[in-house]
């Protein structure tokens, strides 16, 4: 079966971008394929990241929801359903 684990290669080196350790333990040797990603996707996917962090650092700084209560909103919006042998219940 084949895992797919992303990766930085840098020289020779591979820098894992996520947790490997369960399956490259000691000295052991691993045969791997590296597939190289198109840069100009990397980048884009990259770029919009950024310009999403910029757009919400934005909105935070407006304070466009200063004048809303969050516990208020929260209670107004939140639709809680009777719990399975509540008060309610025939059977209960």
């Amino acid at each position: 079966m084949l895992h797919t684990f992303r990766a930085i290669l840098k020289g020779n080196l591979l820098e894992w971008q996520e947790e490997v350790n369960q399956w490259f333990q000691g000295d052991r040797t691993v045969q791997v394929l590296v597939t190289f990603l198109d840069e100009e996707a990397i980048t884009i996917t990259h770029n919009r990241g950024q310009q999403m962090a910029a757009i919400l650092e934005k909105l935070a700084q407006s304070q466009a929801f200063s004048e809303i209560d969050p516990l208020v909103w929260q209670r107004q919006i939140r639709q809680d359903r009777e719990r399975p042998g509540g008060a309610n219940d025939a059977a209960g």
